[in-house]
């Protein structure tokens, strides 16, 4: 193909993601540079995206989600364990669970202490306030109110919700109006990010809004096969229009290309561009154009186990998925935007210690009056159910991210390695033993009715490791494949501009370039990463940070 047939533009984004979407609008606001996306998936049109109960549907539709799954690992039994990862405009903020969470402070501290210059608390809070348009409470020192991404309170509730709160103060645990803000321990109900009842993606918020400025296109179904190369300079990227089988394209970047696929696809595109550990790309046959070890290492996520429990004496939403109720809640949200329909799979959030002499919660849980036959979030129980999901907030085990062959089509291995760290299996043991403690407080007495999962015969600590081996599921927190941090560090790609270590005019945007865990659901502190990115890409003077004291 000739370099004069070629389309060429200022910045090309790979991946319209929870990132990419951010970048798209940021950069284009300058009239002068011309910005291209590549999006592998389609238009965002599915409804079920927009629908927030639609979460189910999307968990499993192919058409906008790449379906990876896991390989197997000793502490899941043997099992794969989904990898659900979206492949549209919004890209996994499209499917996710709509949850809002931040982190806490000493996450962001700890990226800047391992040489991350600019990326401490006070330095990105002002990107997280700058991205949000936080309708509800919450004190403006740490909340935005004029940003792009509506994120906002639950208008629903139900006697379960209310008792498990209020079950969780009678043991210690202090009810916290927003964990969002100057302290996260504690419960409350989760944000999420949902406005008059339909899903709010980086999509809605930032790539629809910016797709009318006349120096930005998207280009959907372009499924991304390799960087262009100029010896150490990134010049363009190769693409597969319509996916396998499709016209292969070429697009030129003046600037730079932006990596935003994502925790699995953007180390696989590295690889496959033959950037990475040698002795992963030699076996495939890929040449090493650029020895990088630390491509798809570093890879963390969340591993729950949930306990479910029958309900007594009241209904939940089990029972209001079917059937004329179901028809009923139909018309609601046509009508009013309200109803189950309009919530996020989750509806109430815990954040507190594994034991009382450390300093920051470790443990994050959550509650829903909802179950879900075997354990996992995709066919809600025949009978009226109640759900508690438990993990340790910042896991050490870790795993990779790594090409299966040549061929850009070959999903790639996945191994997270769950629980491989004996520090994770002691955290989530102290989680899963709190979870049914919660479960049997005296408030949701009235409605407890038994334990189905794991059940009452299960009680010792090894009986419990035993249930969360063989029920255990991600909670779709994966990160960490393209590691933040200082040329010194062997497991780092990218330095704290988000530069590919050695290579020019290549830089990576999206989660895996955090190099801890943040203590949360990760869709807020991607935005944020983009957020600073634009900033840094376009050559701006950071946010100021935010002066924060008696903290």
């Amino acid at each position: 193909m000739h370099d004069q047939d070629m389309e060429h533009f200022d910045y090309v984004i790979i991946g319209a993601g929870s990132a990419g979407c951010v970048l798209a609008n940021r950069l284009s606001e300058d009239a002068g540079v011309s910005v291209c996306v590549l999006e592998a998936g389609p238009v965002d049109w599915n409804p079920y995206i927009h629908i927030p109960a639609g979460f189910i549907k999307t968990f499993t539709n192919a058409s906008i989600n790449w379906l990876y799954e896991s390989e197997p690992s000793e502490w899941t039994g043997g099992r794969r364990i989904q990898v659900p990862r979206g492949k549209t405009l919004g890209g996994s903020s499209s499917i996710n669970g709509h949850i809002y969470t931040r982190g806490n402070r000493m996450d962001y501290d700890t990226w800047a202490q391992r040489g991350n210059h600019g990326w401490g608390f006070a330095d990105v809070l002002p990107y997280f306030r700058r991205a949000e348009m936080r309708i509800g409470e919450g004190d403006d020192t740490f909340r935005g109110r004029d940003g792009p991404l509506a994120v906002t309170d639950i208008d629903w509730s139900h006697p379960l919700t209310e008792a498990f709160i209020e079950g969780a103060q009678t043991i210690g645990i202090p009810r916290n109006p927003d964990y969002n803000g100057e302290r996260q321990e504690g419960i409350t109900y989760s944000q999420r990010t949902i406005l008059n009842g339909r899903r709010m993606s980086t999509a809605r918020a930032y790539l629809h809004p910016a797709r009318k400025r006349p120096n930005l296109r998207v280009i959907t179904k372009a499924h991304s096969t390799g960087l262009v190369l100029d010896g150490k300079r990134v010049t363009g990227v190769r693409y597969a229009k319509g996916g396998p089988g499709g016209k292969a394209m070429e697009v030129r970047a003046n600037k730079e290309v932006i990596l935003s696929g994502g925790v699995i696809n953007s180390p696989q595109l590295l690889q496959l561009s033959g950037i990475g550990a040698a002795d992963v790309l030699q076996p495939l046959g890929i040449e090493v154009r650029h020895a990088l070890g630390g491509v798809g290492e570093n890879l963390r996520d969340h591993y729950a186990p949930r306990f479910t429990a029958r309900v007594k004496n009241i209904d939940s939403i089990n029972q209001r998925v079917r059937g004329l109720r179901l028809a009923g809640e139909v018309a609601k949200w046509v009508f009013t935007r309200k109803g189950i329909l309009s919530l996020s799979p989750t509806l109430v959030y815990c954040f507190w210690r594994s034991t009382p002499e450390i300093a920051n919660s470790d443990l994050q849980l959550t509650f829903t009056p909802a179950s879900y036959k075997e354990g996992v979030q995709n066919q809600l129980d025949d009978f009226p159910g109640m759900t508690i999901a438990s993990w340790q907030q910042r896991p050490e085990s870790s795993g990779y991210v790594r090409a299966r062959s040549a061929d850009p089509f070959d999903k790639p291995i996945i191994q997270p390695n769950y629980l491989a760290e004996e520090s994770d299996r002691r955290v989530l043991l102290a989680a899963m033993k709190l979870a049914r403690r919660l479960l049997q407080t005296e408030p949701l007495r009235p409605y407890y009715d038994f334990e189905t999962f794991p059940g009452k015969d299960v009680q010792t600590d090894d009986e419990l490791m035993d249930a969360a081996k063989a029920r255990g599921t991600t909670t779709f927190h994966p990160m960490g494949t393209c590691r933040m941090g200082p040329a010194t560090d062997p497991t780092a790609v990218v330095d704290d501009q988000l530069r590919v270590h050695g290579m020019e005019g290549l830089r990576v945007v999206d989660a895996s370039v955090m190099p801890m865990m943040p203590s949360a659901n990760l869709n807020a502190a991607t935005i944020m990463i983009a957020e600073k990115a634009a900033d840094i890409i376009r050559g701006r003077t950071p946010l100021e940070p935010t002066i924060l004291t008696g903290l």
